[in-house]
C-alpha cells in the first residue's frame, strides 16, 4: 500500500503536462478569514438595504422618522393633558388660557403655581378653546401617520391583486380590465369623495367610543375612495412588470410542470416585483398623508374634536395675524413628514431599483 501524505506538495513529473505546484504558495489563515468575508452569501433585500444606508438624505430621513414616531408614542405618557381637554384648576375651567403663547401659562396657572401647585408646561401653547396645542399637534400627527400607512395598505392589496391577474392572464381579460382601469381614473377623487361623505353620513352609525367615531364618516370616506380610486397606479406597474417576467424561461418551465397560475404569481412573479411593490408603497405613504392634510384642511377631514394636522392648520389660518405660530407647528410636521417619506421611497428606488445600479 502506497502511504500518500495530504500535506505534502506533490512534485511535477518530468514529461507530465500538469502544473509545478511547488511554485505555488499556500494561503496564510489571514487569507483564507478574508476570502470567507469576500465570498460571504447575500440575498437582494441585504444588498438593497447595504445600499440605502449608503445614502446619507436616506439615513438622515430615517432617522427623523424615527423621531416623530417616538415622540407621538412617548407624548401622551408624559403630557397631562388630552386633546379634547379643555385646561381647568381645581376643577374649573380655565378661561384665561385661550391663545397662550409657547411655555406661556395662564394668571390662573401662575396664582395656583405660586400656591406651591405644579403645571405642566404649554410647549406649543393653547389654542381658542382653552386646550393644550401641543398634545392636538401630537394626536393629529398620529392621525396623518395612521391614514397614511392605512391607505397605503389598502392600495397595495387591491392593486398588487389586481395587477397581477390582469398582467398574468393578458389579451382580452387584460383588454377588459384596463379599461376599467381608465374609467376610474377618470372619477374626480374629490366629488366622490364628498358624495360619500353625504351618504355615509346618513348610513352609517358607530358606537361613541370606538375609534371610527372619533374619526367620523369623512375618514371613512376618505378610506373608501383609497380604496375605490387610488390602486389603479400600483395595479399598472405591477401588471407592467408581470407582462415582461411572465415571458422568462424560468415561468415557462413552471408551467410546464403544472404550477398553478396562482403559484405562479405567488412564487416566481411577485417576488421579482419586489423593487416596484417597496418603492410605489412607500412613495404611496406621503401622498395620502398630503392628501389627507388639504381634505382636512377645507373640512372634509377628521370630525371635531379628533384633530389632524389638515384641520389644525385650517383652524390657524383664522388667527394667522395673530397668532402665526399655530399654524407654523403643524405645516412644519406635514414637511418633516412627507419630506422624511418622500427622500426614503427615493432612497428605496436607488438601492432596490436594478436598472440604477452602476
Amino acid at each position: 500500500m502506497n502511504n500518500y501524505d495530504i500535506n505534502k506538495t506533490p512534485k511535477k513529473q518530468l514529461l507530465s503536462m500538469q502544473i509545478d505546484l511547488s511554485k505555488f504558495e499556500k494561503a496564510t489563515e489571514e487569507e483564507k478569514k478574508q476570502q470567507d468575508v469576500m465570498s460571504e452569501s447575500t440575498t437582494f433585500f441585504k444588498d438593497g438595504m447595504k445600499n440605502l444606508f449608503k445614502n446619507p438624505l436616506a439615513v438622515i430621513s430615517i432617522i427623523v422618522l424615527l423621531l416623530i414616531i417616538g415622540v407621538i408614542v412617548v407624548a401622551p405618557m408624559i403630557v397631562p393633558y388630552s386633546y379634547e381637554e379643555m385646561l381647568s384648576i381645581d376643577g374649573k375651567r380655565d378661561k384665561g388660557a385661550k391663545n397662550l403663547a409657547p411655555f406661556e401659562y395662564s394668571k390662573a396657572e401662575q396664582a395656583y403655581m405660586e400656591k406651591g401647585g405644579e403645571r405642566f408646561p404649554h410647549i406649543f401653547g393653547t389654542d381658542e378653546q382653552c386646550r393644550d396645542y401641543f398634545i392636538r399637534v401630537i394626536y393629529g400627527t398620529r392621525v396623518s401617520l395612521v391614514v397614511g400607512l392605512f391607505a397605503s395598505i389598502i392600495v397595495l392589496i387591491i392593486g398588487m391583486i389586481y395587477g397581477s391577474i390582469a398582467g398574468y392572464a393578458g389579451g382580452r381579460v387584460d383588454l377588459f380590465m384596463m379599461r376599467i382601469v381608465d374609467i376610474i381614473y377618470s372619477l374626480p377623487d374629490m366629488l366622490v369623495i364628498i358624495l360619500l361623505s353625504v351618504v355615509l353620513t346618513n348610513v352609517l352609525s358607530f358606537e361613541s367610543n370606538s375609534f371610527l367615531a372619533k374619526m367620523g364618516t369623512n375618514m371613512v370616506s376618505l378610506f373608501i375612495v383609497f380604496g375605490m380610486l387610488y390602486w389603479v397606479g400600483m395595479a399598472r406597474l405591477i401588471r407592467a412588470q408581470i407582462l415582461s417576467i411572465k415571458e422568462n424561461e424560468y415561468i415557462l418551465a413552471a408551467k410546464s410542470i403544472g404550477t398553478k397560475p396562482g403559484r405562479i404569481i405567488r412564487k416566481h412573479i411577485l417576488p421579482n416585483c419586489l423593487s416596484v411593490i417597496i418603492i410605489s408603497t412607500a412613495l404611496q405613504i406621503p401622498s395620502a398623508i398630503f392628501t389627507e392634510s388639504y381634505l382636512s384642511f377645507i373640512g372634509l377631514g377628521v370630525q371635531a374634536p379628533m384633530p389632524s394636522l389638515g384641520s389644525l392648520a385650517n383652524s390657524a389660518r383664522e388667527g394667522l395675524q395673530s397668532y402665526p405660530y399655530k399654524l407654523v407647528f403643524p405645516a412644519l410636521m406635514i414637511c418633516l413628514i412627507v419630506l422624511s417619506l418622500n427622500l426614503i421611497g427615493d432612497g428605496l428606488r436607488d438601492a432596490f431599483d436594478p436598472k440604477l445600479k452602476r
